[in-house]
C-alpha cells in the first residue's frame, strides 16, 4: 500500500483492535472476508465507498445500513472505519478488510495455541498444490463453481488441518482476487506470522534438516534480524548441497547451485 493507504490502515487497525476483543474471531474473519468479496463484486459500490470526495459520515452510514443484520457489530464497526478512511486506490478498501479477516483468523489460532500449526499448514498446502498439477488446476479453475471448490477443500482438509487453516485456504482458493494460489497462501502465511511479529524464513535444502540444525539456524537468524523467525523448510533435490534462506525479498544462498550461478554471472560480467 502507498503512503496514504498505509496511514489509513493504521487507523482502521486501531478501530479493529478496539472491537475485536469481544467478538467471535472466527465469525469476524468470515464476515470481513464476505464484505471484502462484496466490494470486489460490486465495483460501483466500492468506488462510491472509497471516493475521497464523499463525506466520511455518509459513507459510514451507507455501509452500516447495508450490513445491518447481515454481519456482527465488530465487522460493521471495522467496515465503517474502513470506508471513512482515505485510500490511494479504490482496491485498497477491499484489501484492508481481507487483511483484517486474516488477522482475526490468526488471533483465533493464537488463542487456541495453534498459530505455529496454521503457519506450517499454509506452507505445506502450498507445496502440495505446487507438486500436484491436477489439484492445482481444479482449485485455480475460474470457471469452476465456488461450492465445488469448497466441497473439494473440505474433503481434502476437514479434520486434517486446524479450522483456521481451512478458513484461510478456502478464502485464497475461492476468492483469489487476482493472485495465484501459492503466492496467496504465502501472503496469508506472512500475515499469520505477524500476529507474533515474527519473520518467516523459507529454507530450501537438499535434505531434511534435523531439529538441532533448525534450532541453530533459527537462533542465527534471530540474532541477525533482531526478531523471532519461523522456519518453513522445503526439501529440494535440485539444491545439491548447502541451503538457501529467503526472508521477504532477501535471499541468503549457500547452495552449490547458487555458487555455480554466481560464478557464471561473474564470468559473464
Amino acid at each position: 500500500m502507498r503512503g496514504l493507504s498505509r496511514a489509513s490502515l493504521a487507523d482502521v487497525e486501531e478501530r479493529f483492535n478496539a472491537v475485536a476483543g469481544g467478538a467471535d474471531l472466527g465469525t469476524l474473519s468470515d464476515e470481513l472476508f464476505a464484505v471484502a468479496d462484496l466490494l470486489d463484486r460490486e465495483h460501483g459500490l466500492r468506488r462510491a465507498l472509497s471516493d475521497p470526495a464523499r463525506v466520511p459520515e455518509q459513507k459510514s452510514a451507507v455501509v452500516g445500513s447495508l450490513l445491518d443484520g447481515k454481519v456482527g457489530t465488530a465487522a460493521i464497526a471495522t467496515a465503517e472505519a474502513a470506508v471513512s478512511a482515505k485510500w490511494s486506490r479504490a482496491g485498497d478498501l477491499a484489501d484492508v478488510l481481507e487483511r483484517l479477516g486474516v488477522v482475526a483468523a490468526a488471533a483465533e489460532a493464537e488463542s487456541q495455541s495453534r498459530l505455529d500449526e496454521v503457519e506450517d499448514e499454509l506452507f505445506r498446502f502450498g507445496r502440495i498444490v505446487a507438486a500436484n498439477p491436477d489439484l492445482r488446476r481444479a482449485l485455480a479453475d475460474a470457471a469452476a463453481p465456488e461450492a465445488g471448490k469448497r466441497d473439494l477443500l473440505r474433503d481434502l482438509l476437514d479434520g486434517k488441518v486446524a479450522p483456521t487453516s481451512l478458513r484461510l485456504i478456502t478464502q485464497v482458493v475461492v476468492h483469489p482476487r487476482g493472485r495465484n494460489l501459492e503466492p496467496g497462501l504465502e501472503e496469508f502465511g506472512q500475515l499469520v506470522a505477524q500476529q507474533r511479529q515474527r519473520l518467516v524464513a523459507v529454507v530450501r535444502s537438499a535434505v531434511e534438516l534435523s531439529e538441532a540444525q533448525k534450532e541453530r539456524l533459527t537462533a542465527w537468524l534471530r540474532t541477525s534480524y533482531g526478531r523471532d523467525v519461523h522456519l518453513n523448510v522445503e526439501v529440494d533435490k535440485r539444491v545439491l548441497g548447502g541451503f538457501s534462506v529467503r526472508i521477504g525479498d532477501e535471499i541468503i544462498d549457500t547452495t552449490i547451485v547458487g555458487r555455480i550461478e554466481e560464478v557464471r554471472r561473474r564470468l559473464a560480467g
